[in-house]
Formats: structure tokens, sequence, C-alpha cells
């Protein structure tokens, strides 16, 4: 790969590095926020959801607008706009504020992965493509590494808003790299948007993720919920007949009939679920029920980014070695396991036990991830790649916010079980169940790979089919 390929790729991942520094951090700040805010730490989950929510719902139209006006300028356009809902999410004075500049944050966010996705598959041979693929996700995973301990030393010195300003050096330097090194590409005009089918799309996402959000959390009443998720059921029906009928859907359906891709939207959709979860489980784990400063859980969270830093170095031994279906039903079930021991961490669990556990995790989970996202593109058309690349990233957000939705309701049921035993609401005993849960999840992907091919993929791994 020549050096200008090479800085191509750091010059997208830019915009990784600063999403995953976001999202790790604002973690590792929740219970600090819940405190300035005055409110349930379980609450905070909303400004998780609802940034995930504005992914979902303005990805859709990241792909025409790639091809429309140019995936550079839309990539460089959506970085700053998250840098704007950086700024703004910091002068935020309470948790509505928060949450509505986290979706401003999410609008950005949401053209920046997929549209980056989109020039690197774009731009690559596909035997190429897990060694490109690599390189762009790397530097993503420094703000795992970086972003806990960072949030954890500002929120030691300066007050909390500091973790958004934070956003504003890196994507500066990101705009420039991709306006430096960055080539132009010139698309074919995608012809018209489809407004029609996005406004269907985006309703049902948000009702769908809306009523998710307000089951066992009294944000709505019981007659409420059912007409969120009745509306969200029928909007979304009436978008899978329209698409049937449209040349150029805004979310291409279809491309669930490719096996390869299938298997990546189901099986990765019950990983991603703990991807989501996680983040929101930990720091309440370990500041809320063990009692650790945020800088504490900040220097132990990086474990699990130094796990998944350390799997990118061999990922492509590990896809010839087994192949792809083998290393993704090895991971499922490895994953599910270990997110489950997770919720045993206590006061008197040795540290050095928590980072081999955490660590591991993050190996795992990367090797997973990696796998399941390049076999995603195994099968699918060029023509097909930036349809396909939209709606693998709409997938991907409506997985983790369920996860977090998932965590909030078993960890407030466990609550409630707890309580009836005097435990506290933020006991250790009470987050058993949560990771159990989301651990379940991860390992009944398991079902999904058995039923791939044995050689499926094989084509990525430069070798042929049987």
């Amino acid at each position: 790969m020549s050096l200008a390929s090479r800085l191509t790729l750091l010059s997208v991942a830019s915009a990784m590095f600063m999403q995953s520094i976001d999202s790790t951090a604002l973690s590792t700040a929740l219970p600090t926020l819940a405190r300035a805010f005055a409110t349930d730490p379980i609450h905070l989950k909303l400004c998780l959801t609802a940034y995930i929510m504005a992914l979902a719902v303005f990805v859709p139209a990241s792909a025409w607008a790639a091809d429309r006006f140019g995936a550079r300028r839309v990539f460089m356009a959506a970085m700053g706009i998250f840098l704007l809902g950086s700024v703004l999410c910091a002068w935020s004075r309470n948790l509505e504020q928060l949450v509505a500049f986290r979706i401003v944050q999410g609008a950005g966010g949401a053209m920046m992965a997929p549209v980056g996705r989109i020039m690197v598959v774009g731009s690559y041979p596909r035997e190429h493509l897990i060694k490109a693929m690599v390189w762009m996700t790397t530097p993503g995973l420094l703000g795992p590494i970086l972003g806990p301990p960072l949030s954890g030393f500002i929120l030691s010195i300066a007050d909390w808003p500091w973790i958004f300003y934070i956003n504003v050096p890196i994507g500066i330097l990101g705009m420039l790299a991709v306006w430096r090194f960055v080539p132009k590409v010139v698309q074919p005009h995608p012809g018209r948007f489809d407004v029609w089918g996005y406004v269907m799309a985006a309703s049902a996402i948000c009702a769908a993720m809306v009523g998710a959000e307000s089951v066992g959390v009294h944000m709505l009443p019981v007659w409420g919920q059912i007409l969120v998720w009745a509306f969200a059921l029928a909007v979304g029906w009436a978008y899978m007949r329209h698409a049937k009928h449209t040349d150029r859907p805004v979310l291409d359906l279809t491309l669930l009939k490719v096996a390869t891709y299938r298997a990546n939207q189901t099986g990765g959709t019950l990983l991603r679920m703990s991807l989501g979860a996680f983040p929101f489980l930990l720091p309440l784990l370990l500041q809320g029920g063990l009692g650790w400063t945020p800088l504490q859980a900040g220097l132990l969270t990086m474990s699990i980014a130094v796990g998944s830093m350390s799997a990118r170095l061999g990922a492509q031994f590990v896809l010839r070695r087994f192949g792809f279906r083998n290393t993704l039903m090895f991971t499922a079930v490895a994953c599910g396991l270990v997110v489950s021991t997770t919720g045993f961490f206590r006061s008197d669990t040795p540290i050095a036990v928590m980072v081999a556990v955490l660590a591991v995790g993050g190996f795992l989970r990367s090797n997973h991830l990696t796998c399941a996202s390049t076999l995603a593109f195994a099968d699918i058309p060029d023509a097909s790649v930036s349809q396909a690349s939209s709606l693998s990233s709409v997938l991907q957000q409506v997985a983790q916010a369920l996860g977090i939705t998932l965590a909030g309701l078993t960890l407030r049921l466990s609550q409630v079980m707890g309580a009836s035993h005097g435990l506290a609401s933020l006991a250790p005993e009470n987050f058993v169940l949560p990771f159990a849960v989301v651990g379940f999840a991860s390992l009944s992907a398991t079902a999904v790979y058995w039923a791939l091919p044995p050689d499926a993929g094989a084509n990525m791994q430069g070798r042929r089919r049987r």
C-alpha cells in the first residue's frame, strides 16, 4: 500500500477517532453528569440513545448526498456539524438541552462513518479491502484508549464541558487532513432523492427507538407506548411496500437477500447490542457500584481498547487461517461469556483480573466486528456499495441503541429486585443481570453464522470458493 493511500485512509479515520474520543469520554462522565444535572444516572442513557437515534435517522441520506455532492465535500461538512454540536453540548445547562445538542452532533456523525466507508470501499479492490479496513479503523481505536483516561483527567481538574471542547482541535486538524490528502471522486448523478421513502424510514426508526426507550422508565403512559409502536410498525410496513416499487429507495432492503450481507446485519446486530450497552453499564458499575473515581475508571477502561488494538495486528492472519465463518462463531460465543463475566466485578476483584477480562473482551469484539464488517461487502456489487453502507450503518446504530435500552431496562429491573433485599440502587450485585442478558445476546449470534457456508468470503481472502 502506497504512502498516499495510507494518508488517505488515516485522514478519513480522523473522523472515527474524533467520534470514538467523544463517545468514550462521555460514557466515563455519565455519573458526573448525573450529579451535575441532579438526575438518576440511568436517565443519562438518553444522551447516548439520542445521539444514536440521530445517526440512524440521518445515515439513510448519506449515500445519496455523497454521490450527489461528492464524498469529500459531504465528509468535511459532516465534521463541521459534529464540531458545532460538540460546542453546543458544552454550553448545555440541563439534561434536555444536552440531549437536543447531542442530536445535532449525531446529524454530523451520521455522515462521517458511512461516507468514509464509501470512499474506502469504492477505492480498493476486494482482495485488498481487509488491509484497507484495518488501516482505516485502527486510528478510531485510539479513541477508546485515550478517551476514558482523558475524560477522567479532565473531570479531576476541570468541569464536565471540557470533555466536549476537546473535539474542537481534533476535528479542525482532521478537516485539514481530509482537504489535503483525500482526492475528489466524481460519481454519476444518483438521480432524485427518495424524499417520501426517507420520511417514512426516518419516522419508523424514530418511533421504534422512542418506543424502546420508553419501556420501563414511564416516559410515556402504556397507551402512548402502544400507539408509538403501532405507528412504527405501520410506517415500517408502508416503507417496505414503497421500496419494492422504487428504483433507488433510500434504504435498499433487497440487499438483505445476499447471504453474507444478511449474516452481518443479523448476527452483527446481536453483538453490537453489547457494544452499545457496555460503555453505559461499565462506568456505572465502576463509579457508582465500586466507588471509583472517573480517572480510575477511565484508566481501567483503556484495557478494552488495548485489546482491540492488538487484534488489528493479526486480523488478516486469523481470517486466512480460520475463515470468516469459524472466526465469527468462536468470537460470538467468547464475547458473550466475557461480557457476562464483567457483571461479577467486585471491590475485592484483583485489578489484574479486571484488566485481563476487559482486554480479552476488546480483542474478541474487535476481531468479530472487523470480520463481520468486511464480510458484509464480499458479494455486494460495486454499484450497490453506497446503499449497502447506508443500510449497514442504520442497523448498526439501531442495534447499539437497543443495547443501551436493554441494559437500562434490565438494570432498573435488577434494582427493583435488589431493593427488596436492601441493596442500594447501584450496588454491584445489581449489575449481574444486565451484563448476563447483554452477553447472551452476543452468544446467540452463533446461530446466524452457523448457517453460512464454510467458504463464505473466500473471494476477500485471496482464495477461490470451492
